[in-house]
């Protein structure tokens, strides 16, 4: 393993055990393009790469399936694992957040949403998070007007403002840590620019490690681009970071993209044997902006 994805994993191995939010990467990264159902072998020998014990990885899937994520299908003694519906849905969400293009154009309007006290208000304060709502007061979410409203979220009062007065760009800054976001996309750049040269360098990296930089790149970018609302270029600080962040982790991306599809190609099975091709949106994915 080379010294900067070395880095990576050892940084990994001091926070918090995150193996749940891996396996959401591995899913919506990797599984989700190439029919959506895996092996819990394959995951297995991913996670060994990690050194990530065996029976953590059994738990976390047992409580991502227990909470809702994943149905479980056994054929003999071989478990395998499959989003399921409302899974899928959010993952959908996540996707478009994570790897398509900021938007370009600004309507001056923004969407806010108002959450009372009744259903499963914490499913959709998470939901809503996801999806880069922010939150100026409890039970109040805001959003640049055309941001998906996740389903959790549907019942919700919905109304239309404008973000050109004082109130409104007091509500903006109010609704977002923008600074907070801002250290983060740095955290990230400084982390995994080292990575950048030793991805682009032809058979600097085995097909294992490829993979493995492609899940860590997507789980550290996904933790951060997910809680940024990606508003309008109009709206930001010139140097804001998340431009860069984009780019760096669209180029390494793009770079380890073949490399680890092979290695899903030799070790990804599902019920039917190996997994099958990957969606031809996977390529398309942080396509450079225009």
């Amino acid at each position: 393993m080379p010294p900067p994805l070395q880095r990576i994993v050892d940084q990994l191995k001091r926070e918090p055990s995150r193996t749940g939010s891996i396996i959401i990467t591995v899913f919506g990264d990797a599984i989700v393009p190439r029919g959506g159902s895996v092996w819990l072998g394959t995951l297995l020998e991913f996670f060994e790469t990690l050194d990530i014990d065996p029976n953590v990885v059994r738990t976390a899937m047992s409580r991502l399936t227990a909470d809702g994520w994943f149905e479980r299908e056994k054929v003999g003694r071989n478990s395998f694992y499959r989003l399921v519906k409302k899974g899928r849905q959010t993952f959908d969400i996540a996707t478009r957040h994570i790897y398509d293009s900021p938007p370009s154009d600004w309507t001056g309007r923004f969407e806010l949403l108002l959450i009372g006290n009744g259903g499963d208000r914490d499913a959709a304060r998470e939901a809503l998070k996801n999806a880069g709502f922010g939150s100026p007061l409890p039970g109040v979410w805001v959003a640049p007007s055309g941001v998906p409203v996740p389903e959790e979220a549907v019942s919700a009062i919905r109304l239309e403002v404008s973000a050109e007065d004082d109130s409104g760009r007091r509500l903006l800054s109010e609704s977002w840590p923008l600074e907070r976001t801002a250290a983060a996309y740095a955290k990230f750049i400084k982390s995994f620019e080292p990575l950048r040269a030793w991805s682009g360098k032809r058979n600097a990296l085995s097909e294992a490690d490829a993979f493995t930089a492609r899940i860590l790149l997507i789980h550290h970018y996904r933790r951060v681009v997910l809680r940024d609302p990606l508003l309008p270029a109009a709206l930001l600080p010139r140097d804001w970071p998340g431009r860069l962040a984009r780019a760096l982790c669209g180029e390494i991306y793009r770079a380890l993209l073949p490399r680890s599809e092979q290695w899903l190609d030799q070790h990804g099975t599902n019920e039917a044997g190996p997994l099958p091709k990957a969606a031809k949106a996977l390529t398309r994915r942080f396509a450079p902006i225009d």
